[in-house]
């Protein structure tokens, strides 16, 4: 079994990967009515909060490892083709400013939730992209991509999404260069640190597919082997919260019009997980309600750009000290967002 499984990408490595990709995707379609199906064979209410926690935590496990996996051996194969010189050349070669603004804008076009977009920042790191570049690629991923875009567009109408376009960008850019101005390289986890990195040698341009595919399978060996625990207790965390948070007692203080209420949803927001497509819903209900729109926004950029899970994930690769710091700067960017929001709205 096990030989016939290793021989196979190497007599039709094209076959292999597409074959791969169909499973995959149809694994991926299949999550959500087996999570309900699953759930319904159980003793328990799907409407009650235990329900909804349950099928919260049995679709998002499997969709954020499958999300972890595809993009690793992406990654991995990538980094088959681009030395860090090269992508150097693309990002850190350029200037500083510049690389933050083209890692951001890269954020758009990856519909990732913040804990998926870890990989490619580990991916980054291993490739010598610069700390600060990263990040603002971190920060882009999930808070402006276009899944938030085309639902806000839909919702509120093109100014709302301009408007929350500019600013995400610009929080995710601003955060980025201020984080690599302070030089905090150091406060990486010793194991991301001290990745190998691919060598920038004549032959690394010569590898076959097979090869490639190869060196795939070692990232997700690598990345994935050391992360998926706290993958886990991340969506646990917030499955519990998802299933138990009434969504009422969130809209009875983010109508208030006091300059505490921005900073109250950003403090609630931050231990919550989910995507964009499933927390800007729940945006629509809270303003439904009569939520100011700044408030809500600068909850939902929380949620999403700066959760309790992706923090308790980033821990495996960052010290503290720099988790605090990109909490610190990525929060006050979101604050300047939700103030910015309610004074011209």
């Amino acid at each position: 079994m096990n030989a016939v499984a290793l021989q196979l990408p190497q007599r039709h490595p094209r076959s292999f990967l597409l074959l791969a990709a169909v499973i995959w995707l149809g694994l991926y379609r299949s999550l959500v009515p087996l999570s309900e199906a699953v759930v319904a064979a159980l003793p328990v209410d799907r409407a009650s909060h235990l329900g909804a926690a349950l099928q919260f935590f049995l679709y998002d496990t499997p969709k954020v490892l499958l999300l972890l996996t595809a993009v690793v051996f992406v990654m991995g194969m990538i980094n088959s083709w681009f030395t860090p010189e090269r992508t150097r050349a693309l990002l850190a070669g350029r200037h500083e400013g510049v690389a933050n603004v083209m890692a951001a804008s890269l954020g758009i076009v990856t519909p990732f939730c913040s804990c998926s977009a870890v990989p490619l920042f580990i991916g980054f790191v291993q490739a010598g992209v610069p700390l600060g570049v990263t990040l603002s690629f971190l920060i882009a991923a999930p808070m402006v991509n276009e899944v938030a875009l085309v639902l806000l567009f839909g919702l509120f109408g093109w100014q709302i999404a301009l408007l929350y376009l500019a600013l995400g960008l610009t929080v995710a850019i601003v955060a980025g260069w201020i984080i690599g101005r302070l030089k905090m390289e150091r406060h990486l986890e010793d194991w991301v640190r001290d990745m190998p990195r691919l060598r920038a040698q004549a032959g690394a341009m010569q590898l076959t597919l097979v090869e490639r595919i190869e060196a795939g399978f070692a990232a997700v060996r690598t990345i994935v082997g050391k992360v998926w625990p706290y993958i886990l207790a991340g969506i646990a965390i917030g499955a519990a919260i998802h299933g138990w948070v009434p969504q009422d007692f969130m809209a009875s203080f983010m109508g208030r019009d006091a300059w505490w209420s921005v900073p109250l949803a950003v403090a609630i927001g931050v231990p919550m997980y989910t995507n964009a497509a499933g927390i800007i819903p729940i945006v629509q209900a809270l303003l439904a309600k009569g939520a100011a729109l700044g408030t809500v926004l600068a909850f939902m950029m929380s949620v999403i750009a700066l959760s309790l899970p992706e923090i308790v994930i980033l821990r495996k690769v960052l010290k503290p000290r720099l988790i605090a710091t990109f909490v610190a700067v990525v929060a006050s960017g979101i604050l300047l967002v939700g103030f910015v929001f309610n004074a011209v709205l």
